[in-house]
């Protein structure tokens, strides 16, 4: 520093002062840069105002700013750092938080690392969540540490995740747990849940998960061996096994890492593991249940740099994005999303509460679990364990004052009657049902007891839908289909006449899949006076799906076959994903 100053002395003090006390400036120079930050506005910086007029450089800014947080500034050029301190940090998370390990105080378990900004205190709290160390940060220059990181940890050098499984299987600590799942007792858990290379696999597991776009890690002990797959666009994907007497290290860390309770391995746990990875905001959910041959635990990966919440990026044909916006700007009524689990029900209707989400509406969810926050709408956890269920949850909404409210998913009488309460007293209801088709919804709501008057005076719509696999654009080939693929469409020859059909061949952006992302086909079911007079004669499934069609309903085999039709998905997709229609 140009004056010996105590950070202490200067942690959270304006950044002009601190520049004046360590003698890099002067008052007037400040005031100077001061004015000229007032006169250009909009926000400018005064460090930036202050590169501008050249009485600072980055590097003084830097060390600057980093007093200001109460950091100490190091130069680490040419610094040799020893072998076992490098190896305690894993190449991959290195170079994903842009962090070097500086020292290691054991006894203390304080790890002192070197960050190139103030701004990434994110890392230091990842490197804690994932490693286990307290974690001390120190900044350098960004110079210095692309230096260090190419120097200790280059990228060809980062370990593959069978290169820590085969180390895993030398490692000698571990093995002495073979065959002990039931008598290790809580220090060793403890132990076990801190050993070095246990820490790296997991954290690399990780975040080769959040790097191909998984939506689950499961981690799953059988008989004779331990599985880890990841579910990457609805499909579930083998990794190379760890050796299974590493179950019971590997849990525990998650544990530690989802602040659970080590020493319970009989009962379901759930807990979640927040985290930074590359800028991006990363939320685990962790689901813990015990099976005969120890627990299986599942994370769930919601990674909200991946989430698009947009109508238009559902995969919604012009035509239904109309009908879907037609609906969901309804002044009251009640619009239902259905289709199995994990066909993106919740996205839809999160993508529309985000089109409506404007100053003048209130809108307010009740989800179980609230599966990502958004700004400016009020969302509710159910929590069923003291009572706070969606009916009970509803009542007080109503007092609220809201435009919209969503329901996470109607699963009783009493849900289903405050929510069409609910859209009578001049509110619009967004809620979800598990059925297989959209007319099958008016049968669920009867099956739970809701009263065809009440059902016809509410409902606007009903939407049905399905995810299916796209095509990777890279890989993307035409085909001729075989006679029995055309047969499970129920095509004939004739009728695919001009139509082309593609492909995806495997390549490395799509992991030799030939997918690549997912889209929405959507069954729209429009209430009119017709379908309300049958639903008041409870009429048949069928008989309300014709009435639907004849007003211009398209199923959702209908809808697949024009996405096969587009070149977007494949015939193997389509015919996995929806049903004939019923004669």
């Amino acid at each position: 520093m140009a004056k010996d100053v105590q950070i202490e002395q200067l942690r959270g003090r304006t950044l002009g002062r601190i520049l004046v006390k360590m003698g890099i400036l002067t008052r007037d120079k400040v005031h100077q840069c001061l004015a000229l930050q007032k006169e250009k506005g909009d926000g400018v910086q005064l460090g930036q105002a202050m590169l501008e007029m050249k009485l600072i450089d980055a590097n003084q800014l830097n060390i600057a700013l980093a007093a200001q947080r109460g950091m100490e500034y190091v130069d680490i050029a040419g610094e040799e750092l020893d072998k076992g301190l490098v190896e305690q940090i894993p190449a991959q998370m290195a170079n994903a938080y842009r962090v070097v390990p500086l020292s290691y105080d054991k006894t203390h378990n304080i790890m002192t690392v070197a960050i190139d900004t103030p701004d990434n205190f994110k890392a230091t709290d990842d490197l804690s969540t994932l490693m286990g160390y307290k974690v001390e940060a120190k900044v350098t220059s960004p110079g210095d540490l692309d230096d260090a990181l190419n120097k200790y940890y280059p990228k060809e050098a980062e370990e593959s995740i069978n290169d820590l499984i085969g180390a895993l299987e030398q490692d000698n600590f571990l093995a002495e747990f073979q065959g002990r799942d039931q008598s290790i007792d809580l220090t060793e858990l403890k132990e076990l849940s801190e050993s070095n290379p246990v820490r790296k696999l997991l954290n690399l597991v990780l975040l080769q998960a959040i790097k191909d776009k998984a939506s689950d890690i499961h981690f799953e002990p059988f008989e004779d061996e331990f599985k880890m797959r990841y579910r990457i666009d609805g499909v579930l994907y083998e990794m190379i096994p760890p050796p299974k007497h590493i179950a019971v290290a590997l849990n525990s860390r998650i544990k530690v890492m989802a602040n659970l309770n080590i020493a319970e391995r009989r009962l379901p746990q759930d807990g979640r593991i927040p985290l930074t990875v590359q800028g991006n905001q990363v939320d685990l959910r962790v689901s813990i249940l015990p099976t005969m041959f120890g627990e299986s635990v599942v994370l769930r990966v919601l990674d909200r740099s991946q989430l698009d919440l947009k109508l238009e990026r559902l995969g919604m044909s012009d035509e239904d994005m109309e009908t879907v916006r037609m609906l969901i700007r309804k002044p009251n009524g009640i619009l239902v999303v259905t289709g199995p689990t994990g066909s993106g029900k919740t996205t839809t209707l999160y993508s529309a509460l985000k089109e409506l989400n404007t100053i003048d509406r209130k809108l307010i969810t009740t989800e179980d679990p609230v599966e990502y926050d958004i700004d400016g709408i009020i969302q509710v956890q159910m929590r069923p364990d003291i009572g706070l269920t969606f009916a009970r949850c509803l009542r007080s909404i109503l007092r609220q004052d809201p435009d919209i409210i969503m329901v996470g998913e109607v699963r009783d009488l009493e849900t289903a009657e405050i929510a069409a309460q609910a859209s009578l007293t001049g509110h619009l209801v967004y809620t979800t049902l598990h059925t297989n088709d959209a007319p099958s919804v008016i049968a669920r709501l009867l099956d739970l007891g809701l009263e065809p008057f009440l059902i016809t005076a509410t409902i606007e719509g009903i939407v049905a839908q399905r995810l299916v696999r796209k095509i990777c654009t890279s890989c993307k080939e035409p085909f001729e289909p075989t006679e029995e693929q055309l047969m499970e469409l129920d095509l004939k020859p004739e009728e695919i006449k001009g139509k082309k059909f593609y492909y995806g061949r495997g390549c490395d952006q799509c992991n030799s899949t030939g997918y690549r992302g997912r889209l929405g086909i959507f069954e729209i079911m429009i209430f009119n006076d017709e379908i309300r007079e049958l639903v008041m004669s409870h009429a048949s499934t069928n008989v309300l799906r014709n009435a639907a069609k004849k007003a211009g309903m398209k199923m959702l085999r209908e809808k697949g076959l024009a996405a096969i039709f587009n070149g977007l998905t494949t015939i193997d997709e389509v015919v996995k994903e929806t049903v004939m229609e019923e004669a």
